[in-house]
């Protein structure tokens, strides 16, 4: 990290001005050159843990707070330093609740536990190789470690069993590194990898864990011990019980924040490239076609390394664009006809490709594939474009690339701007999708008016409740739609499962659509309650890519002749303004809903039952469970 950042927050704080500079902080982080050391960024955390929550909020009441509560197998307080300045780097604010030492089984489960239902939004369950070991003998066999780590492993069934039940937030575990100090104690070597093959299928199990819709969420931290080092500093895990060392906790609290991210919906979407230095190894308009390369030498082979690693994002879902100071033809020829090249120029969703600015490009890119700056992730390895990305795009993500192909690939994966909870094939599907979205702008270009372009466009909805295999689909849905998110809350799969089933009270509705130019898939969904004779509507989201086609009507529409019919005669409603959710201030009302109570950023609305809000005329629904169609 640079040093001025960490020196500007040492200032600010000796100047008790932190707070009230919070909102400069995330910019702070982001600039910083090294912002992977993570010895400096954990004393940013230091610095950070400091502030008074409270003072922040009353300074910049609009800063995202996420409320973790921390407990484990022995010392774990270590872990809030780092989380702090990694939730910081992202412009949230960490409230932390620590349970006490190694009580984590009692934090959990019992009702009188500290952080039993305390109402936060995260809860870390730091495990470490006592968790297992406590419960072997003096003197031990392989067999008695199997024993150990099957009693380990019920128990922490049990422990996620319970926080499910009490506590609204996701379970987060881990797996747990087997020291050489435990497996070396075995002389032989036939028992030593008798040892290693228990441990592995102790860490399978817990993997599986994360497979179940309620289950935890288990991050593996093999691969942060093969990049970062030692699991433990070994006077720290004897005489303090830090058996998790401060390197292996900052990676840790990064894979965490990545987590959080996710869950707020703040996920990426679109993958944003240079060329030149970039995907491949050269400078096309100095070199020509003939003087750059992705294979053939040692160099040349990295670039076609990071390209592959690219294709294996983009086949999850990742759209890829192109931001290039080149002339587009030569661009287009060079992607589509050089022998090297792994990615094609099909395979990108958008090609920016001229000498203007390249936070213009960005721009284009985000008007053109529909989705905000702050979808964006933006990669160079020019320190010049990176600044004037970050001037001109706060809000896109941006990967600095440097001169040493071989680490593009750890810089390009190192922030996780793409991790989610769960892949959907709603997800796979994306770049098929936005092809077809090419072709509606298409359509909308010839036809002459709004209304001929809905005409001719054919939707055609299917409502009703969601089947078992859409409940990843629908949670990610709530967590990464923002625009049309009316009341600003997000779900988990597990608390999808819940509603879906209509244990909780609540009554689930979902929309899928499609049109002339294919499925759209599940875009839309609608959670409610009965009470007596009125619906209670708790949210309504409808994904982005589908807004201004009268499906949000159609669909409410649908639900509330359904509610008629089962005998409610009144619904009330709910708008809570969040920082991106304002297009949908005006959805109740649009629909004949009158407004019946403002409070800060909620708005109460209610509308009788009498009549039914008409279904526009260019969309055929249908229900999923009756088989009936309307028009």
């Amino acid at each position: 990290m640079e040093t001025n950042a960490l020196d500007t927050l040492r200032e600010l704080r000796a100047h008790d001005s932190l707070e009230a500079a919070y909102d400069t902080v995330a910019g702070l982080l982001a600039r910083a050159e090294a912002e992977d050391d993570p010895a400096t960024l954990r004393r940013a955390g230091r610095l950070l843990a400091g502030v008074d929550p409270e003072r922040v909020l009353a300074c910049h009441p609009a800063t995202p707070v996420v409320t973790v509560a921390i407990t484990g197998q022995s010392t774990v307080a270590p872990v809030v330093d780092p989380l702090t300045a990694e939730l910081a780097r992202h412009g949230i604010l960490l409230r932390p609740l620590l349970g006490d030492h190694g009580a984590y089984v009692h934090d959990l489960t019992d009702r009188q536990g500290r952080l039993r239902g305390a109402g936060q939004d995260l809860t870390l369950c730091l495990l470490d190789a006592e968790t297992v070991f406590a419960r072997v003998p003096g003197v031990w066999r392989p067999e008695d470690v199997e024993r150990a780590a099957d009693e380990a492993l019920r128990l922490l069934a049990e422990v996620a069993a319970a926080h499910a039940e009490a506590t609204r937030g996701p379970l987060v575990l881990n797996t747990v590194p087997l020291p050489r100090s435990w497996s070396h104690q075995l002389v032989d070597l036939r028992s030593r990898a008798a040892l290693g093959a228990v441990w592995r299928d102790f860490n399978g199990e817990l993997l599986r864990m994360s497979g179940a819709a309620a289950g935890p969420v288990v991050i593996d931290l093999d691969p942060l011990v093969a990049e970062g080092g030692p699991v433990h500093d070994v006077r720290l895990a004897h005489y303090a019980h830090a058996r998790l060392g401060a390197p292996l906790l900052a990676a840790y609290a990064r894979e965490v924040a990545h987590l959080v991210r996710a869950l707020r919906g703040a996920t990426r979407k679109c993958l944003v490239l240079d060329l030149d230095h970039t995907l491949w190894d050269g400078v096309l308009a100095e070199e020509g076609l003939d003087g750059i390369a992705a294979a053939g030498t040692d160099r040349g082979e990295a670039f076609g390394v990071f390209q592959r690693v690219v294709g294996q994002l983009a086949s999850q879902g990742v759209l890829l664009a192109v931001s290039s100071r080149n002339d587009r033809d030569d661009a287009v020829a060079a992607l589509g006809r050089h022998p090297d090249m792994r990615l094609r120029d099909t395979d990108f969703a958008r090609i920016e490709a001229d000498w203007g600015p390249k936070e213009g490009h960005l721009l284009a890119v985000a008007e053109h594939l529909g989705i905000g700056t702050d979808a964006l992730v933006f990669v160079d390895d020019s320190a010049a474009e990176c600044a004037r990305v970050r001037r001109g795009v706060p809000e896109a993500a941006v990967v600095r690339l440097d001169d040493e192909p071989a680490l593009h690939v750890s810089r390009l994966l190192r922030d996780g701007w793409f991790d989610c909870p769960s892949l959907t094939e709603d997800d796979r599907d994306r770049n098929r999708r936005y092809h077809a979205e090419a072709r509606r702008r298409e359509l909308r270009l010839r036809a002459g008016t709004a209304e001929d372009f809905l005409r001719d466009l054919g939707t055609e909805l299917e409502c009703g409740p969601p089947h078992a295999h859409e409940q990843a689909r629908i949670a990610q849905l709530t967590q990464r739609t923002n625009r049309f998110n009316v009341a600003g809350t997000r779900l988990t799969e597990a608390e999808v499962a819940t509603a879906a089933s209509g244990a909780d009270g609540r009554q689930l509705s979902v929309v899928r659509c499609a049109d002339r130019f294919g499925d759209s898939g599940l875009v839309g969904a609608v959670l409610a309650r009965r009470a007596a004779e009125v619906l209670e509507i708790e949210n309504v989201w409808l994904s982005c890519r589908v807004l201004a086609r009268g499906i949000e009507q159609a669909f409410l529409a649908h639900v509330l002749e359904l509610a008629r019919g089962s005998g409610c005669t009144r619904v009330r409603a709910r708008h809570v303004r969040t920082a991106k959710n304002e297009r949908a201030a005006d959805f109740f009302p649009s629909l004949g809903f009158a407004e019946v109570s403002r409070q800060a950023e909620k708005t109460i609305f209610v509308r009788d039952l009498i009549t039914i809000p008409a279904i526009p005329a260019h969309v055929r629904v249908r229900s999923n469970s009756a088989g009936e169609g309307r028009a």
